[in-house]
C-alpha cells in the first residue's frame, strides 16, 4: 500500500466520526499555537529590548560607578560614587578613537513658570556633547556650549513635553522657569521622543553639569575629591574600535583611582553587554513558556493515543477481515499509524495558522510586541509530528499483533 493510499485510507476511518477526531486534534492545536504565540512573545521582548537599548545611541559604551561589598557579613551596599567630572574630561583628553564624550548626573526638582508648577521634574546635568552622543535633537533654540558649562551660566533646555506644560503654544525661548530655587534661562526645547524602556524622555530638563554641581547638589567635599558624576558615556568612532577604547578606559581611571584593573571602583559596559543580560533573563522566561506549551502538546498526544486505543477496539473485526484478505501486521500497523499522524499534523497545521494568528492578535490588542519566529513554527509543527508517531505507535501495534480468527470473531 503506498503512501497515498494510507493517507487515503486514514482520512476515510477519521471521517467516520468528525466530531470525536476534531476534539482529538484539538490539544494539538492548542499545543502548536501556545508555543508560538509564547515564543513570539518573547522573541517580540527581546527585540523591543534591543531596540530601547541601541536607540540610546551608536557605539555607545557605558561608565557607572562598581558596586561595592560591605558590612559585617559582607553584603551588597550602595554603589560608590567613584566617577567624577574629571575623569570624563580626562577621557575625552587622553583616550584615541573617541567620538564623543558626555555625562550625567541627575536631580528631582520643582519647575515652576507662571501659575504652571512641575513636580518632581528629573533635571540632568550633562554637557555641550550629550545631543550628539545621546543621539537627541533639539527642536526649537540651541543646546548649551562649552563656555556656557565654564561660565555656570544658568541656562536650560526643556524637554518637549515639560515645555507643553509649562508654556503651551507660547514661545519659551528666553524665558525665564524656576528650577528649585534657581532661574534657569531657557535656551532650547528638545524634539519629542517619547519613552524609551522606563524613562520619559520628554519630561527631562538639561542644564550645565556645573549649575547641577553648584545649585543642585552642592558638595563640601568636592574641591579636594571632584565633582561625582553618575554615568559617563564614551562614544567610540566605530564598532571595530570599541575594545580597544574599553581597554583604554579602563587601564585610565584604574590608574586615576588607585586601584587594580582586576577590582576596578567603576564598571565599563558596552549595548551589547546590557543586550546580552537582557536576553538571558527572556531566555529563561521563554524556555519556561516553551515547556508549558509543551505540556499541551503532551496532552494533545495522550488524546491521540487515547482515541487510536478506542478506535483500535471498535474495529476489531474490520483489522480481521484485512488480514484475512492478505494484510500484512505491518499494513495495519501503517494504517492505524497513518490515522495517527493525520490527526497530529492536521491538527499542527490549524494550530500553526492559530498561532500566528493568535500573535497578530495579542501584539493589537496589549502594548507588547509580538515577534513570530519561523523557527517556532517549524519546531512546533515537527513537536505535532512527533506526537502522532509516539503516541500513535503503540495503538498501532497493537492493532497489527491482533490474531485475524479472535478479530473476526469480535462482535
Amino acid at each position: 500500500m503506498s503512501f497515498l493510499d494510507l493517507v487515503q485510507v486514514a482520512a476515510e476511518g477519521l471521517s467516520n466520526n468528525k466530531l470525536r477526531a476534531l476534539l482529538t486534534m484539538l490539544g494539538v492545536i492548542i499545543g502548536v499555537a501556545a508555543v508560538i504565540i509564547m515564543m513570539a512573545v518573547s522573541a517580540g521582548t527581546e527585540a523591543a529590548i534591543a531596540e530601547r537599548i541601541t536607540s540610546l545611541g551608536a557605539n555607545l559604551i557605558f561608565v557607572r560607578p562598581a558596586f561595592s561589598m560591605g558590612g559585617a557579613r559582607g553584603e551588597r551596599i550602595a554603589a560608590r560614587p567613584s566617577l567624577t567630572f574629571d575623569d570624563a574630561k580626562a577621557i575625552s583628553e587622553q583616550i584615541s578613537r573617541v567620538k564623543g564624550v558626555t555625562v550625567e548626573q541627575n536631580s528631582m526638582q520643582t519647575v515652576k513658570y507662571g501659575a504652571n508648577t512641575l513636580t518632581d521634574i528629573t533635571v540632568i546635568g550633562t554637557t555641550p556633547d550629550f545631543p550628539t552622543v545621546r543621539e537627541v535633537r533639539v527642536a526649537d533654540g540651541r543646546f548649551f556650549n562649552a563656555q556656557e558649562v565654564d561660565r555656570v551660566a544658568k541656562v536650560c533646555v526643556l524637554g518637549y513635553s515639560v515645555a507643553q506644560e509649562l508654556f503651551g503654544g507660547a514661545d519659551p525661548i528666553g524665558e525665564k522657569v524656576m528650577v528649585g530655587n534657581t532661574k534657569l534661562t531657557v535656551i532650547g526645547v528638545m524634539a519629542e521622543r517619547g519613552t524609551v524602556g522606563n524613562q520619559d524622555w520628554d519630561a527631562r530638563v538639561y542644564t550645565p553639569i556645573t549649575v547641577v554641581f553648584q545649585k543642585f547638589m552642592p558638595s563640601q567635599f568636592a574641591r579636594v575629591m571632584g565633582n561625582r558624576v553618575g554615568m559617563i558615556y564614551v562614544q567610540a568612532e566605530s564598532q571595530e574600535a570599541i575594545p580597544t577604547v574599553i581597554t583604554q578606559i579602563t587601564y585610565l581611571l584604574a590608574k586615576r583611582h588607585g586601584v587594580t584593573v582586576d577590582e576596578p571602583d567603576f564598571s565599563v559596559q558596552t549595548q551589547q553587554d546590557i543586550i546580552s543580560a537582557q536576553q538571558a533573563t527572556t531566555a529563561a522566561f521563554r524556555n519556561l513558556l516553551a515547556w508549558v506549551a509543551g505540556v499541551s502538546l503532551l496532552v494533545g498526544g495522550i488524546g491521540i493515543m487515547n482515541i487510536m486505543l478506542v478506535s483500535v477496539t471498535e474495529r476489531t473485526r474490520e483489522i480481521g477481515i484485512r488480514q484475512s484478505v492478505g494484510a500484512t501486521e505491518a499494513d495495519v500497523r501503517w494504517q492505524f499509524l497513518a490515522e495517527a499522524l493525520v490527526l497530529s499534523l492536521t491538527g499542527g497545521a490549524i494550530g500553526v495558522l492559530a498561532g500566528v494568528g493568535g500573535a497578530w492578535v495579542f501584539a493589537r490588542l496589549s502594548e507588547m510586541r509580538t515577534v513570530v519566529v519561523p523557527n517556532s513554527i517549524a519546531l512546533a509543527f515537527g513537536s505535532a509530528a512527533a506526537v502522532g508517531i509516539f503516541f500513535g505507535f503503540y495503538p498501532a501495534n497493537k492493532a497489527a499483533r491482533l490474531d485475524p480468527i479472535e478479530a473476526l470473531r469480535h462482535e
